[in-house]
């Protein structure tokens, strides 16, 4: 067993963070198999994806409910931070008391920095796992800039158009299409982005899901500017195998037939919840503009197809 490499992995609760998060252990795992990888979650995550399939040598493990339940999460989201920000650390430093072989690395979503905090109380080596786009990363590592240059707080509706060329290896971009905590209205959840940044300096390694050739810029920008070594690890897309998967080659055969940027790609993700009269609006809206699209919806998507075919 000595010579196993344990990493323990611990993603944000969140789906936009857990899905990457196993991507990237999956991928791990699949370079060696003494490479030993406990996925940490809330016994209600593991609800969620413990029947999903992953490598022998990816566990799982669990703390507390400690947290608001996924399901109710978005009507309180300062209640949800707090809770991630004061209430998981001790469970997951318990946690690693009873891990065998005693853990080589922790992997964890940068928004938790008590993970940094515990590896390096017990001197283990913690790497940063940011699961979104290096050019984000950009925008909140240089957050100060806004303020600066008056876009802190702001009111969209009057600035909105105003165009943002001042953060460091990200083209200018219109401030209404940046993260909208600009405006200032939720001081608590961009308190603890920030306090989550600035424990970054803590860990030893800092990586990113894209390619160094996609975000030139933003990596030469950060590798130059932060004190420890930046990875790119490619997107952590989960790979499926045709045979398996019939429809996506109809899908992709579909988009490759297509002239070059004229599908709109329209997605809601896993945490905005939206009524079936909202989703009928859009897919109203969609039909009345003729244009093609792509639409990946969870839940109603045998209905929807069916609306838009109207």
């Amino acid at each position: 067993m000595d010579s196993v490499c344990h990493v323990v992995a611990m993603p944000y609760p969140g789906r936009g963070h857990v899905n990457p998060m196993m991507n990237l252990c999956k991928l791990l795992a699949s370079q060696n198999s003494n490479i030993l990888i406990t996925f940490v979650l809330t016994e209600e995550w593991l609800g969620f994806i413990g029947s999903e399939p992953k490598p022998d040598n990816v566990v799982f493990a669990t703390i507390p409910n400690v947290i608001p339940s996924e399901l109710v999460r978005a009507a309180d989201m300062v209640t949800f931070f707090d809770a991630i920000m004061s209430k998981m650390e001790a469970p997951f430093d318990l946690l690693m008391d009873r891990l065998e072989p005693p853990p080589s690395l922790i992997v964890a979503d940068t928004y938790l920095p008590w993970a940094v905090r515990v590896g390096n109380r017990r001197s283990i080596p913690a790497a940063s796992f940011w699961p979104m786009s290096a050019s984000v990363f950009s925008v909140f590592q240089h957050f100060y800039l806004f303020e600066e240059n008056g876009h802190f707080p702001v009111d969209f509706s009057e600035k909105g158009n105003d165009r943002v060329d001042y953060i460091p290896g990200v083209s200018s971009t219109l401030l209404l299409d940046l993260p909208h905590i600009m405006d200032g209205k939720h001081p608590t959840i961009l308190c603890h982005n920030l306090e989550a940044f600035s424990w970054l300096p803590k860990a030893q390694y800092l990586l990113f899901p894209t390619i160094y050739e996609l975000e030139t810029q933003v990596m030469d920008v950060l590798r130059s500017e932060l004190s420890l070594p930046v990875y790119t690890i490619g997107p952590l897309i989960p790979s499926f195998k045709a045979n398996d998967h019939p429809s996506n080659v109809a899908h992709s055969q579909w988009l490759d037939s297509q002239p070059c940027s004229s599908v709109l790609y329209i997605s809601m993700g896993s945490f905005a919840s939206v009524s079936s009269a909202q989703m009928d609006e859009i897919a109203a809206g969609l039909n009345k503009s003729s244009i093609q699209f792509f639409w990946v919806a969870r839940g109603e998507a045998g209905r929807l197809q069916e609306v838009c075919r109207g």
